[in-house]
């Protein structure tokens, strides 16, 4: 699983930090990025949380089609 932030729709809140802080930051610019590309199996469902956790949409699921 790959997963990114849509750097345009986060709006910093926090939520994907909560969810998952090993996966998620948020930078000087006080939005959210992401720490790695490639999620760990071991942190798979917590990146789920995350991209349903965030209000905007701002996290996805990156497949190689969309990559």
């Amino acid at each position: 699983m790959k997963v990114k932030v849509k750097q345009e729709a986060c709006i910093g809140c926090g939520a994907c930090t909560a969810a998952a802080d090993e996966l998620f930051k948020i930078n000087e610019e006080g939005v959210s990025v992401a720490t790695t590309s490639v999620v760990p199996d071991e942190l798979i469902d917590k990146a789920k949380d995350a991209i349903q956790s965030c209000p905007t949409d701002a996290i996805v699921e990156v497949s190689e089609d969309n990559e």
